[in-house]
């Protein structure tokens, strides 16, 4: 049977594009030819299509006119307009993690210090309505680019849950390394927050979906977050702190540092660390403690290579892994890092599901109920500590 010819088009040309882009060359389900890219910076937008040989369109509009499915790689102030233009136009789209949030309140004034964490979690949840509604009303789907669901251990913990007929009792996870490249990251009016956003919406993700597929495999529906406690910092803003020139120190308004406890509806529960202060490239890793069995889920810093060099001359020209600092003395080594972070498979999924009309891993419910739990989060935080209950949706 001949597979079907969908276009894809991306809206950015940044690092997110870079990593989806090169994901598409393992998809299976569909043939996939790239329409081209948009951004508002054209000189990037050029160069990331001169170096693919592809179009640069003029406008959104355009963009999403010539493609079937839109890859949504901004950051992610913009995400909720260009989700809602291409759901208007019957377009599936994928979104890249964080969903949506909150942005400020436009004015010169705003410091993502100092505003309402309420108002900020209202914001963000209408924000998540509006999209969820755009999705209901039209042809076009929402599928969320949360990678950290299609990473193998994590698909293969998927399936020992559902076969095996386990409880979930107590999942830990973190996402930690030594501080975002991007330009955009660090403020609150691009980002939406700091590491409790930034870094911490994989392994919350992760977390949920787990318990999405736990509920789903035992009692027919997905089991929910209920309640959400957090404290963040932002500890390289500190005035006692030393600066040693390792740790990305180029903060404006956020934080550097979150722990999240997530409560979930059947009483089980959740811890999830996030931080930029964590040297030697990045820990992406989720623990499961079931009633019958207990999973390590390690993407990254994982055993499966590792190399050692006396210079890191040797090694200009080779990746070693996402945010090292040195590349000298031993490396635990990614031969593949988008196949052990789950970026291959992801858009497999996706394209598949584009394709044949399939259910996806990882969609607008997911999303929905990460962001209810980011800024539940920031709120709780804002407060002590203190436990706070997840808005319904």
């Amino acid at each position: 049977m001949e597979k079907k010819t969908l276009r894809a088009g991306f809206a950015g040309s940044g690092f997110a594009a870079r990593f989806q882009y090169d994901a598409l060359s393992r998809v299976s389900a569909a043939k996939v030819d790239v329409a081209g890219v948009y951004s508002p910076t054209r000189v990037h937008a050029e160069q990331f299509a001169s170096e693919r040989g592809i179009a640069v369109f003029d406008s959104l509009e355009e963009l999403i006119a010539a493609s079937d499915v839109i890859h949504v790689c901004t950051p992610p102030s913009s995400h909720e307009q260009i989700v809602m233009a291409a759901l208007a136009a019957g377009k599936d789209v994928i979104v890249e993690k964080p969903f949506t949030g909150y942005f400020g309140d436009g004015s010169p004034e705003f410091s993502g210090d100092s505003f309402d964490r309420r108002k900020g979690l209202e914001a963000a949840m209408a924000s998540v309505r509006r999209m969820l509604d755009a999705e209901a009303a039209g042809k076009g789907r929402i599928m969320y680019a949360e990678n950290w669901v299609y990473a193998p251990p994590v698909q293969k913990e998927r399936e020992i849950i559902e076969k095996s007929g386990a409880q979930v009792l107590w999942m830990s996870g973190e996402q930690s390394h030594s501080g975002s490249h991007s330009p955009s990251y660090g403020k609150w009016r691009l980002s939406g927050g700091g590491s409790l956003i930034g870094k911490g919406s994989h392994p919350i993700g992760a977390v949920l979906y787990l318990k999405q597929v736990e509920g789903k495999a035992r009692n027919g529906r997905p089991i929910r977050p209920a309640n959400v406690s957090a404290r963040v910092h932002a500890l390289t803003r500190m005035d006692s702190f030393e600066d040693k020139g390792y740790i990305k120190t180029t903060y404006e308004d956020i934080e550097d540092f979150a722990a999240v406890h997530i409560e979930f509806e059947d009483g089980t529960v959740a811890d999830v660390f996030a931080n930029e202060i964590s040297l030697g490239g990045t820990n992406n890793r989720i623990t499961v403690n079931a009633n019958n069995h207990r999973t390590v889920c390690n993407m990254s810093h994982n055993d499966t290579m590792e190399t050692y060099t006396p210079n890191e001359s040797f090694y200009n020209d080779i990746y070693v892994v996402e945010k090292t600092e040195t590349k000298q003395g031993w490396s635990k080594i990614a031969p593949e890092e988008g196949w052990f972070l789950g970026y291959q498979h992801e858009l497999g999924d996706f394209y598949k599901a584009a394709a044949t009309g399939c259910p996806v891993e990882s969609g607008s419910s997911l999303a929905a109920d990460t962001i209810a739990v980011i800024y539940t989060a920031y709120l709780s935080a804002a407060q002590g500590g203190a436990a706070m209950k997840l808005q319904n949706l």
